[in-house]
C-alpha cells in the first residue's frame, strides 16, 4: 500500500468523523422539536408518530439495499462514511421540515 493510499484511507476516516459531528448536531437539534411536537398531541402528535416510525423502517430499507448493491464501495471507511451521510439526509430534511423556512441554511 502506497503512501497516498494511506492518506487517502486516512482522509476518509476523518471525514467520517466529521459527518458524524454534522449527524450528531443535527439528531440534537430535530429530536426536541419532534419531542415538542408529540408531546402537544392531538392529530399533529399522532401524524408526527406515524412519520418518525414509518421513516424510520424507509431508511432502513434504503441503507440495507445500498449496502447489498456496494453503492458505497467496498473500504470500510467509504462504507461507513455512507451510512452516515445515509441517515444525515433523512436528519436534515427533518430538521428543515420542522423549522420551517428557519431550517434552511447556504450549506443546504
Amino acid at each position: 500500500m502506497s503512501s497516498s493510499d494511506n492518506a487517502d484511507i486516512a482522509s476518509g476516516w476523518l471525514g467520517f468523523g466529521a459527518d458524524c459531528g454534522l449527524l450528531m448536531a443535527e439528531a440534537a437539534i430535530v429530536a426536541p422539536l419532534r419531542i415538542m411536537r408529540i408531546a402537544s398531541g392531538g392529530a399533529p402528535a399522532r401524524a408526527e408518530a406515524w412519520r418518525m416510525v414509518a421513516e424510520k423502517v424507509e431508511a432502513q430499507l434504503a441503507l440495507a439495499e445500498a449496502l447489498a448493491t456496494g453503492s458505497f464501495g467496498v473500504r470500510p471507511d467509504r462504507i461507513a462514511r455512507g451510512a452516515v451521510r445515509h441517515y444525515l439526509g433523512y436528519v436534515r430534511a427533518n430538521r428543515r421540515r420542522l423549522l420551517g423556512a428557519r431550517g434552511a441554511s447556504a450549506r443546504d
